[in-house]
């Protein structure tokens, strides 16, 4: 269903044929770069956290990691994910298809600075066996997100 709700929110931009839908799993960053056949820092990761009492939703890249000081600073709390089991209910996607579209209406979306590196990149779709072909700008029309923000750490 999640696959579903978010490709039909993507046709409401005309991407529906940017959608891919693989014969094998996409739910780790490795999987998806390899079902793909692109760079792993390439594939979006759509992280899961709570805020308060609010789902968040930040989209960095596939070789970014968190680094919790710049989260506390931006958002002035510890960094806490939302329980695997969770996810779904609290964002509409279940993990490994966790993205930006087609969400549960409370969830804010924040776009990381490490995804500026890359004129192509490949989020989610809803579902462990789906991606999405986007350039920046369009993560940037189809996501309602926020702001950009900085809270991941340094790339090597």
């Amino acid at each position: 269903m999640s696959f579903v709700k978010a490709k039909k929110y993507l046709q409401q931009y005309g991407l529906e044929d940017k959608i891919m839908e693989f014969d094998v799993s996409s739910a780790t960053v490795e999987e998806a770069a390899n079902a793909i056949n692109c760079k792993k820092e390439e594939i979006v990761k759509t992280l899961s956290f709570i805020v308060g009492d609010k789902p968040i939703l930040i989209a960095v890249a596939g070789d970014s990691k968190i680094d919790n000081r710049k989260f506390k600073e931006e958002f002035h709390t510890k960094a806490k994910m939302i329980p695997f089991e969770n996810v779904e209910e609290l964002t509409g996607h279940a993990v490994g298809g966790v993205c930006p579209f087609g969400i549960n209406e409370n969830v804010d979306v924040y776009l990381d600075n490490s995804l500026k590196r890359f004129k192509i990149i490949y989020p989610a779709c809803g579902n462990s066996n789906s991606a999405v072909k986007l350039t920046l700008d369009e993560l940037e029309k189809t996501s309602n997100y926020k702001k950009w923000i900085d809270v991941c750490k340094e790339t090597q």
